[in-house]
């Protein structure tokens, strides 16, 4: 019988959430790949930089 009530709350506190409208996903996801493509730019340029910095100071 928990596991009755359980799916009942469940159920009940699904219809409380506020959920996003499509727009505001749609935004919240664009955000995110632009943000993870522009750190990855940057990782990937300073990781370029301390590698040829190193190459500089220790030679190939």
């Amino acid at each position: 019988m928990k596991f009755v009530n359980y799916i009942k709350d469940c159920a009940r506190e699904m219809k409380r959430v506020s959920w996003p409208t499509s727009k505001d996903v749609f935004h919240t996801t664009r955000v995110v790949l632009v943000s993870t493509i522009i750190i990855a730019a940057v990782l990937g340029l300073v990781d370029w930089l301390l590698l040829n910095g190193a190459f500089l100071i220790f030679g190939r």
